[in-house]
């Protein structure tokens, strides 16, 4: 029986292991080449180079594809962040506008979304039309952000 009970623990634990091993990234994933952001990024974003990318394990899926960013006294935050949630005909109460395809990503209300190329964000990233859409259906809660510099 020792033997029998020795034989399931070591089982139940290499099953628990390999179970484990389904959602750790494998240690060779790297970022794509000429994007900023780790290969744990599902979005990326460089705000000096106004420019965005879809990534899954270090592959670029979508993009680059130009953006707008905050505007100086709105700078839009940098780091690690997570996708919050989504709200496809986001209304912004506090600057009085539209913010459609919004993918949230801070606590303060930062967020992807559909808006002018042209002009500068209070700290949101602008994408165009049909980038919002994609990002709005690639991204979901959890997903990680990157934002550089």
């Amino acid at each position: 029986m020792g033997k029998l009970r020795r034989s399931v623990g070591v089982a139940a634990g290499s099953a628990a292991l390999g179970v484990a091993a389904l959602f750790t990234l494998p240690a060779t994933a790297q970022a794509a080449p000429g994007v900023p952001c780790s290969a744990q990024a599902d979005a990326c974003v460089d705000l000096s180079a106004n420019t965005t990318w879809l990534t899954h394990n270090g592959t670029v899926t979508y993009g680059g594809v130009p953006i707008t960013s905050g505007r100086a006294g709105y700078e839009t935050p940098t780091g690690t962040f997570h996708v919050t949630y989504k709200d496809i005909d986001h209304y912004s109460r506090a600057f009085n506008g539209p913010m459609p395809y919004s993918v949230f990503f801070t606590d303060t209300g930062v967020a992807f979304h559909e808006g002018s190329l042209g002009v500068r964000s209070h700290g949101c990233v602008h994408l165009s039309h049909d980038a919002a859409v994609t990002y709005y259906n690639a991204l979901h809660p959890g997903d990680v952000v990157e934002v550089v510099p």
